[in-house]
């Protein structure tokens, strides 16, 4: 029994939006409890945790957004984009929900590191985390392995790779990054596509790939943020992923002080989508929950 799909023409109609800079951003909110904020990767958007979305907001308040450049948010074509910004615009959201307690964070892919950018304002005091959780994330630009598409658009002719791209270039490069036997259904690559393509996002998609040299300009600050101790953290990986798969999870190893990870056989850059019951049972079992009865048997076999 596998958990139940949110179609993303439903997902957008329950979407709100709130005004961050004199730019829209579309967000989601849903449940009661601890608050838990759910981070995207690059490059779609929230809808990434339609899977996961009403398992969750059975244990928590969970609150994801489409962050400046993706999904159906403002994507600026005049705009440099940061993953300062985006941190910045994440404790705005939570402000604008009148969030006041500590915040649990799940992030994956380029949404870890803005998780981590949090993670270093809690231990500067500018934020109050409570615990956080990474998908398939680059935290060691030392151990990130970019696609070559990625290579390009970093390049001084990337504003014209960016123009061109198109949906066969992201079906193409989706099927990278997948597992072998998880890769998504063509209705879902053309909901990727759709999320990408709106607001003309895919002119902006080079101006995005400005996250990569600033991971390595930061390295300090937010490989610094995951070995302070004080906050809980586990790190929930899907193995084959040539970007960020297991050699990511052997560097944390060397890196992080008791590290707490997870490995997800076989499973690439996208757990929450290739395998959404590992991954729930795992975030779970991590904030110490007890899975939603109707799942129960299903997650544990």
């Amino acid at each position: 029994m596998p958990l139940a799909e949110i179609p993303l023409c439903v997902w957008r109609t329950r979407g709100l939006n709130f005004t961050f800079r004199n730019q829209s951003i579309r967000y989601w909110t849903a449940g009661q409890g601890e608050p838990l904020l759910l981070i995207h990767g690059f490059p779609t958007a929230s809808w990434d945790w339609h899977y996961l979305w009403q398992p969750l907001a059975q244990r928590f308040r969970v609150i994801a957004c489409d962050m400046l450049g993706f999904g159906d948010s403002a994507k600026p074509a005049q705009h440099e984009y940061s993953l300062f910004e985006q941190a910045d615009l994440l404790q705005a959201l939570l402000q604008h929900l009148n969030v006041e307690e500590p915040v649990h964070l799940l992030g994956h892919d380029y949404g870890a590191t803005v998780a981590q950018e949090l993670l270093a304002r809690h231990h500067d005091g500018d934020a109050q985390i409570g615990s956080c959780a990474f998908l398939n994330a680059g935290l060691f630009p030392e151990a990130h392995r970019a696609l070559l598409i990625q290579k390009l658009m970093l390049s001084p002719l990337g504003w014209l790779v960016a123009r061109s791209f198109g949906r066969d270039d992201l079906v193409r490069n989706i099927s990278q990054i997948y597992g072998p036997c998880t890769h998504p259904s063509e209705s879902a690559l053309d909901d990727y596509w759709s999320l990408v393509a709106s607001n003309r996002g895919n002119r902006i998609m080079h101006k995005l790939m400005a996250y990569l040299p600033e991971r390595i300009a930061n390295r300090q600050r937010w490989v610094g943020a995951v070995q302070a101790e004080g906050v809980p953290l586990r790190f929930i990986n899907g193995a084959v992923d040539p970007v960020s798969g297991i050699h990511m999870v052997e560097r944390y190893h060397e890196l992080v002080p008791n590290p707490d990870t997870v490995l997800l056989q076989g499973i690439g850059h996208y757990p929450h989508t290739e395998a959404p019951i590992q991954v729930l049972r795992h975030y779970l079992a991590f904030r110490q929950q007890p899975l939603p009865s109707l799942l129960q048997k299903v997650a544990w076999s």
